[in-house]
């Protein structure tokens, strides 16, 4: 989704969810994104169903200030208990996808130009392949393992000073509140080679300006003891003999960009 689909999608996200929660007497709900939604006839209860999650999967031009967006919405039927006729049961959310048209209009005010369609499932995507090499438990021997252990317990368990780890001027601070109390290293790839930091042993001279690009499995473990897999790529560079995170980047490098050649450069 672009910069200039942003509008529009989010925009469709609103309307999906109120459309979806509404109901009989509340049809007035909708008219901030539906012109004569007043007049809609609605039967369904109100309290019906519930959307827990909503978002935008396709923002796709018709023409010129004219959109057609696919919206997920994850949606909980609500139903009276047979017991207590008062009481409600809750019961599983469906993943469901409606695609709602929406027209810019005098000067770039959005609306829909009908009720939701619900459609089918978007198709999965393939996953792309990436430009590192095989991933391989990290090595002692590996002179920037040790950085890379020590920047990300600092950054996402708040357990120690940043600025040591990363180069000179970075503006990247530590995730706080601290949302994990222990981080572990499981794999590291690196591109260009299978053999992530058998160039750059412990000890070894390491010329100033030398980098490196690596995709980074990590473990974390949060206040409750729940461990959870988390993924990050990184830019390292050599300077005074040492590694120093250069960049956690955007994205993982692709093996193919869009134009020719490797992906450029994620940020901070």
């Amino acid at each position: 989704m672009g910069a200039s689909d942003s509008g529009p999608g989010g925009f469709a996200e609103l309307f999906v969810s109120a459309y979806l929660e509404a109901g009989d007497g509340t049809q007035a709900s909708l008219a901030a994104f539906l012109p004569g939604a007043e007049s809609l006839v609605l039967s369904a209860n109100p309290a019906s169903q519930v959307v827990e999650q909503v978002a935008a999967v396709r923002v796709r031009a018709v023409s010129d200030g004219y959109w057609a967006v696919t919206v997920a919405a994850r949606v909980r039927p609500v139903k009276a208990a047979p017991v207590k006729p008062a009481a409600q049961e809750r019961t599983v959310a469906v993943l469901r996808y409606f695609r709602v048209p929406v027209r810019s209009g005098p000067a770039g005010a959005l609306a829909a130009v009908s009720l939701p369609a619900e459609v089918g499932a978007p198709p999965v995507g393939k996953a792309p392949a990436l430009v590192y090499g095989q991933g391989v438990a990290p090595s002692q021997a590996d002179a920037g393992v040790r950085t890379l252990a020590g920047f990300f317990v600092s950054y996402l368990a708040g357990d120690g000073e940043l600025d040591r780890y990363m180069t000179p001027g970075s503006t990247l601070g530590s995730i706080v509140p601290a949302p994990y109390m222990a981080v572990r290293l499981e794999r590291i790839a690196e591109y260009g080679t299978n053999a992530p930091g058998a160039a750059f042993p412990e000890g070894s001279e390491i010329a100033d300006g030398t980098r490196r690009r690596l995709l980074l499995d990590i473990t974390a473990t949060d206040h409750a003891g729940v461990e959870r897999p988390l993924t990050y790529a990184v830019a390292m560079k050599a300077r005074d003999g040492r590694w120093e995170l250069e960049a956690v980047e955007a994205a993982p490098l692709l093996a193919v960009s869009a134009g020719s050649g490797v992906a450029k450069d994620g940020g901070n």
